[in-house]
């Protein structure tokens, strides 16, 4: 049987039948590529809006937040490396997105309240069929659907998902493709992707400071610059490295260095928030 090309992320993997991508999420299964971590539950959690982090969007309230397990990318810094890099051999619950939305809806009615759902923890747009669907029966009932994302995926999908979608925290790794090289993704599709995505619902972009690798201020400026393109009050998180995976003989991110990027930031965007310290 011929090989069948994965068109969800800028990675194209071809697959034979059977096979998964390096993602460890999706498969091909007779010949249509599919999420295989589908309903697939790793972790979850009631958690602050604000953990996601999304400061500027239901400020004070909790959202149901999910994670499968794989990822399209390979950061060596991986904070949930646990998930992310796990394939179907780990541990979890398989859920529809009907149960999961009737979890929701429970918690919503709780004294606690709850927004909805967050897709979080691995990379949720692996398993894009089911937030897809997930998110859709999310709308029927009135919840909000909230990613948080790396942003490397195709347009032609993220453009049928987006008008189901609230809120996203998208993760901009750095300010170069040399960069991208080192976590294995593509920038400028990220790029474009924050620019699509502001244009359908709430947006806040992350970037992890990791030293020697992106913390120099001219990528912070360049970085600031392109947000503040799209829109000046793009609320900007820089959040400090600690060392995680495989990249543990590098040291915590200085406090210094998270303020003066914060500072340069704050020229070009109004909201610029200080994360991990």
């Amino acid at each position: 049987m011929q090989k069948v090309e994965c068109g969800l992320c800028p990675r194209h993997c071809s697959l034979k039948e059977g096979a998964v991508g390096v993602c460890k999420g999706r498969v091909n299964q007779n010949g249509v590529i599919t999420a295989l971590n589908y309903g697939c539950i790793t972790s979850v959690a009631l958690d602050p809006i604000e953990k996601k982090p999304l400061y500027h969007f239901f400020p004070g309230s909790f959202i149901l937040s999910v994670g499968s397990f794989g990822c399209n990318l390979k950061c060596p810094f991986c904070q949930n490396h646990s998930i992310s890099m796990a394939d179907k051999s780990c541990d979890y619950q398989k859920v529809t997105p009907e149960e999961l939305v009737a979890l929701a809806l429970d918690l919503s009615q709780k004294d606690r309240g709850n927004l909805g759902i967050a897709f979080t923890y691995n990379e949720p747009l692996i398993s894009y069929e089911f937030v897809l669907d997930t998110s859709k029966e999310l709308k029927r009932h009135n919840l909000k659907s909230v990613l948080v994302t790396n942003g490397g995926i195709c347009s032609d999908y993220f453009e049928r998902l987006l008008p189901y979608v609230d809120a996203m925290n998208i993760d901009l790794k750095g300010f170069s493709q040399s960069f991208y090289d080192y976590v294995k993704g593509d920038f400028e599709t990220v790029k474009e992707n924050i620019k699509l995505a502001h244009s359908y619902c709430h947006v806040e972009v992350t970037t992890l400071i990791i030293p020697t690798k992106n913390d120099s201020a001219e990528d912070m400026a360049a970085e600031a610059r392109f947000l503040s393109g799209i829109s000046e009050e793009i609320p900007l998180h820089i959040s400090r490295f600690f060392p995680r995976y495989k990249e543990q003989n590098l040291y915590p991110t200085p406090i210094d260095t998270i303020d003066k990027l914060c500072s340069i930031a704050l020229r070009y965007l109004k909201f610029v928030h200080r994360g991990n310290c």
